[in-house]
């Protein structure tokens, strides 16, 4: 008893230094004082729950005479052994949920399982990114310097120990085994201490810091199913297909099919998407950025159809490619949607662009989150371009610059004689943010002091200046694109995969750091001088209207099974006050929805920590935060029961041939 009781303070202990080191690391401008010490206590009994399993087996096991850690040398060695693994493992859980939270500012969780199925790409991007082996080094040392403590702790706890009478010996089994069954419950009261209590504090970045990484991990396991319940769908299927505009509601068959007419005399413009990798809003200049690291890309939001408050509905590349395509958010709990072979067969409004050519340039390998199976299984005649297509140089794991993805791109694009529909997706906004020698003489790294980074929404210099290659990038497209034929008869538009969650300062409200919005929020430009005139709107826009929105401006006939809506089209019924954007976060679980000025948020299980906040960045929230009678917990409902039907129910079957 004496040893596990110096065991759990040992371990306590150690966790809550980890803790004080993640709180040091985090922006503490965004914790209330008052709040840390809560945040603090909540966080050591999630440590304690961990701690409490762990001893629970040495406690019972050990009791008994064959596995008695104090009869020999033996015994001693095989629970040694066993703390030792354990060590290790919880060690390895906190380097790995440090490094995905400075990754993605998301506590480590099960989605991370889906990097596995991806594991040369994900370790190339681990080893250009990290230095692998010093913190390997470390990991060994750590580990040597927790077995010296567990072996300290045994022969301390064998000093003075004397025989105990049965009655004794009992009582010392029996409040051990309480105090290790209460820890793992978390509470004494009905119901067991939830990861979700965390989000009581209502902050998100004091939630962080409370949650343990080994249960969060181990919690997000239970979310790993796909499906749908058929009553639920119907429940909103009224208010749903009402929003989406369907031709023939029928709740029974559950149809979502609408069918847009084609505007006669548009012609056939090209469409070159670009899909940002991490563009996220803050960050940029459009937004007023106090570094200005995209002026250039602000300059084309100035002269096209500008998007200013449009939103992805997660965070994540695979699932922004997906949500992008097929039009439906990506709800599936821990692996991207991609990843799953039930979910392979989508219909795109891709296909609907007929008699064009079908093009989609990445500069690594599409076998990433098996993209390549998307794409290749769902849109028809896709020309498909990626590592080993083109004469650039392999830069890092991402592969080729962007700079040289988008001239690559163009050398195909300008010897095209029908009209195409492009992708081009770019990655050097992301770790480890290489910036190729070839254009250091052209593009100039800039050395900025730490504090105005950070006041500007970055973490690092290296992400900063990525950040500018990026806008670099673009002109360097532009350049070359601008000479060739097809850029006059061209529908450029870019937006970003997902955004960056961090500190959004005084350029957004309050509720946009606290609430995490930073993560989703994106540009989203059309850009096409000769054919769109410019204009800014503020409306709320969503990535799955992308789509839906380019067939318009293209003026074709397509066919829309999906959630999207034409934005312009929807700007010009009732100035897209309709609007909606569905957000979910698949790590905190809760579901969220941005209608007008309101963003409304509550936990995906049980409804809970319900809550509305002011998200209006263009008008100031008016005393008492504005009126809103509509229901929008209910819309974010309706929003999620939808997208899990879809993504079992969105054939390609009826696509025409």
């Amino acid at each position: 008893m004496r040893w596990i009781g110096l065991l759990a303070a040992f371990y306590l202990v150690l966790m809550s230094l980890l803790r004080v080191g993640l709180y040091l690391t985090l922006d503490r401008a965004t914790m209330p004082w008052s709040q840390v010490g809560p945040a603090f206590w909540l966080g050591a009994r999630f440590d304690f729950r961990v701690i409490a399993s762990a001893m629970l087996p040495l406690l019972v096991l050990g009791s008994l005479s064959w596995l008695d850690p104090f009869r020999d040398a033996g015994r001693r060695r095989f629970w040694t052994g066993l703390l030792t693994l354990f060590s290790a493992g919880l060690l390895i859980f906190y380097v790995s949920d440090f490094l995905h939270y400075r990754y993605l500012n998301q506590r480590l969780n099960a989605s991370v399982l889906g990097f596995l199925e991806d594991a040369k790409i994900s370790a190339g991007m681990v080893w250009q990114t990290y230095p692998v082996l010093r913190i390997l080094a470390a990991l060994a040392l750590g580990v040597a310097g927790i077995v010296w403590v567990i072996g300290c702790t045994h022969r301390y706890a064998v000093r003075g120990a004397s025989p105990e009478r049965r009655a004794g010996r009992v009582t010392w089994f029996v409040l051990p085994l309480l105090v290790c069954l209460v820890g793992i419950f978390g509470r004494l009261s009905q119901y067991p201490l939830r990861w979700s209590d965390a989000f009581n504090l209502r902050n998100a970045a004091l939630a962080n810091l409370a949650l343990n990484p080994v249960q969060s991990f181990l919690s997000s396991l239970d979310f790993r199913e796909s499906g749908y319940e058929l009553e639920k769908v119907r429940q909103h299927y009224a208010a749903m297909s009402a929003y989406l505009g369907v031709d023939s509601p029928d709740a029974e068959r559950l149809n979502f099919e609408r069918r847009i007419p084609g505007r006669p005399g548009a012609g056939q413009p090209n469409v070159v998407l670009v899909i940002c990798e991490s563009f996220s809003g803050y960050k940029s200049s459009m937004w007023g950025n106090p570094l200005d690291p995209t002026p250039f890309f602000k300059q084309l939001t100035e002269q096209g159809l500008f998007f200013d408050n449009c939103f992805t509905p997660h965070f994540g590349t695979a699932r922004g490619v997906w949500a992008t395509i097929t039009g439906i958010p990506d709800v599936e709990p821990v692996e991207t949607a991609s990843r799953n072979p039930k979910l392979v067969d989508q219909h795109t409004i891709i296909n609907d662009f007929a008699g064009y050519e079908k093009f989609y340039f990445i500069g690594g390998s599409s076998s990433w989150a098996n993209i390549r199976g998307l794409l290749t299984n769902n849109i028809a005649g896709l020309h498909l371009y990626e590592e080993g297509s083109y004469d650039a140089p392999q830069i890092d794991v991402w592969g080729i610059s962007d700079k040289n993805l988008f001239l690559e791109a163009n050398k195909v694009l300008r010897t095209q004689t029908r009209p195409f529909f492009a992708v081009i997706q770019t990655a050097d906004n992301h770790r480890p943010y290489t910036i190729p020698k070839e254009d250091l003489g052209e593009f100039k790294k800039l050395e900025v002091p730490a504090d105005q980074l950070n006041r500007a929404g970055f973490e690092s210099l290296a992400e900063f200046n990525a950040f500018r290659y990026t806008d670099f990038s673009f002109q360097k497209f532009f350049a070359a694109a601008r000479a060739e034929k097809y850029f006059e008869n061209t529908i450029f538009i870019f937006i970003g995969d997902h955004g960056i969650g961090g500190n959004a300062g005084t350029m957004f409200p309050p509720a946009w750091t606290v609430n995490e919005l930073t993560s989703y929020h994106v540009p989203l430009l059309f850009y096409a001088p000769k054919l769109i005139p410019p204009q800014r709107v503020h409306a709320v826009a969503s990535m799955v209207d992308l789509l839906p929105t380019a067939a318009g401006l293209a003026g074709i006939p397509y066919r829309n099974t999906a959630m999207g809506r034409d934005l312009r089209q929807q700007h010009d019924r009732d100035g897209g006050r309709s609007n909606a954007a569905f957000m979910i976060d698949h790590h905190n679980k809760w579901l969220g929805v941005l209608r007008g000025q309101h963003f409304v948020q509550h936990q995906r299980e049980d409804g809970s920590r319900r809550q509305r906040v002011w998200a209006d960045f263009a008008t100031p929230e008016p005393a008492g935060g504005g009126a809103e009678t509509e229901d929008l917990h209910g819309v974010a409902d309706a929003f999620l029961e939808t997208a899990r039907y879809l993504l079992l129910n969105n054939s390609k079957a009826a696509d025409a041939p």
